[in-house]
């Protein structure tokens, strides 16, 4: 889609911070954290909703994965998660821990590292 700003970031035309990203998924960190490490994860194929994907068994496997991930790296257990979809037109699974971990929740680079460095 020409103007949905998530199809730009799968198309590399604006950056991201990526933390995960497969043949049919990408999880990034999100630019208005909601706390450190928070992460869209979104099929790279267009899809107006979460429920239009066609794999979502797929889908929350590597949100689970991610979740588990912030576990690890943020050091708790409570994981959130959103699927609502009325602020971009793209599929979208938002996941982030609780805003009691510690940490910048601007600090990208090193919130990205954290994540990946516990998939």
């Amino acid at each position: 889609m020409n103007d949905c700003i998530f199809c730009k970031i799968v198309a590399g035309e604006i950056p991201s911070h990526k933390v995960y990203e497969d043949d049919a998924f990408l999880a990034f960190l999100d630019i208005h954290p909601q706390s450190p490490g928070h992460v869209q994860v979104i099929p790279k194929q267009h899809y107006r909703w979460v429920w239009d994907v066609p794999n979502t068994g797929a889908y929350f496997e590597v949100v689970t994965n991610i979740a588990k991930a912030q576990q690890k790296a943020f050091g708790t257990d409570w994981i959130l998660s959103r699927v609502i979809g009325d602020e971009i037109a793209h599929a979208h699974i938002w996941v982030y821990p609780n805003n009691m971990v510690e940490g910048d929740r601007n600090d990208f680079v090193e919130n990205a590292k954290k994540i990946m460095v516990n998939l």
